[in-house]
């Protein structure tokens, strides 16, 4: 059993301009400055240090999908470094590099031409042209639901 209730209410007490709050998966929202936590995830200390670590970062928006990867390398850095030592939790290698393979699989599937299957180039928020046929695509958010590409030209 991870120590989650110690762990939270310590995060809690050290982070207390954040709002924690109990959901269905991890989550940081940077409008209301809450972290969203899953108490039953099973790695539950390592994805909370993350979530916080995103607050920490000032985390708000991106404009370009590889800012996000940018930013969640970021968050997990100061997790398994700073964050991890300071309350004393391991944050496992597999689970920050699995997380970060989702986010490199939802750019590269962003990325990838629904016309010809080349890699493109983001040219505008949500819009990506390939480098091989020139077509363009738009896509939606999809970080938490399927992806749509959708051809422009």
């Amino acid at each position: 059993m991870p120590s989650t209730p110690s762990l939270l209410e310590r995060i809690s007490e050290d982070f207390a301009d954040l709002t924690f709050e109990n959901g269905q998966h991890f989550e940081w929202q940077p409008d209301s400055r809450t972290v969203v936590y899953d108490i039953d995830d099973p790695y539950f200390d390592a994805h909370l240090l993350h979530e916080v670590s995103h607050a920490i970062l000032n985390h708000t928006k991106y404009d370009r999908d590889i800012d996000l990867i940018a930013m969640e390398r970021d968050a997990w850095q100061l997790a398994k470094v700073e964050m991890a030592e300071r309350y004393g939790v391991r944050v496992p290698a597999s689970i920050l590099h699995y997380d970060m393979d989702t986010y490199r699989d939802w750019l590269h599937s962003r990325s990838t031409c629904p016309h010809c299957g080349s890699n493109g180039l983001q040219v505008k928020k949500r819009e990506y042209r390939c480098v091989t046929c020139l077509r363009s695509w738009k896509v939606n958010e999809a970080r938490s639901c399927a992806l749509r590409r959708y051809r422009i030209t």
